[in-house]
């Protein structure tokens, strides 16, 4: 149970509202981060707007990665409900969920392949130990990716950092999505 409770939905603004009914639609019920940020219209209309860019055919990473990686670092921040909502993402982009449901373990499974190990190392350094990415961890990425994909990606990343550590904060339930592994304990 989310731990700052949602006001009727009447009381949010209309373009908060119109969203919501949206994500019932889709989802069959309102998913329960948008109860939070819509708090916030303002800067939820952003977020969504944000997102929208990061979901775009042109993003310099694709969707796969950005689901897989995601989910690593809803695992690192203990947001069962980014868990959840990038596992079905990653189920929709590549028809599997076997990577999603071990990436946990991605450091020792055979699953994962170079590019996919350069990005979720990367992603759980900036997740954990930001301040300690270095040159040579960038470097590293080169050897898979160019620079404007290292670019995206760190977008990616601290987009993701944000939304699980605030869902995790402010205990957003899980929707139900895809039911995988909360977190590894290593």
């Amino acid at each position: 149970m989310a731990r700052i409770p949602s006001p009727p939905i009447r009381q949010y603004p209309w373009f908060v509202r119109w969203v919501l009914r949206r994500q019932e639609r889709k989802y069959g019920s309102i998913l329960a981060p948008s109860l939070l940020w819509g708090r916030l219209p303002g800067t939820f209309v952003g977020m969504l707007g944000l997102l929208g860019i990061f979901n775009r055919r042109s993003y310099p990473v694709g969707p796969g990665l950005r689901s897989l990686v995601s989910i690593r670092i809803a695992q690192c921040n203990g947001c069962s409900f980014c868990v959840d909502l990038n596992a079905y993402h990653y189920l929709e982009a590549t028809g599997a969920t076997d990577k999603a449901a071990n990436v946990s373990d991605w450091l020792i499974s055979p699953l994962y392949d170079p590019p996919e190990r350069a990005a979720l190392a990367y992603a759980e350094k900036v997740t954990e130990r930001c301040s300690e990415v270095s040159e040579a961890d960038i470097d590293g990425l080169r050897e898979h990716f160019n620079d404007d994909q290292i670019t995206a990606l760190t977008a990616w990343i601290a987009f993701q950092n944000m939304s699980a550590k605030f869902n995790a904060a402010l205990g957003a339930e899980e929707h139900g999505f895809c039911a995988l592994p909360a977190r590894r304990e290593d």
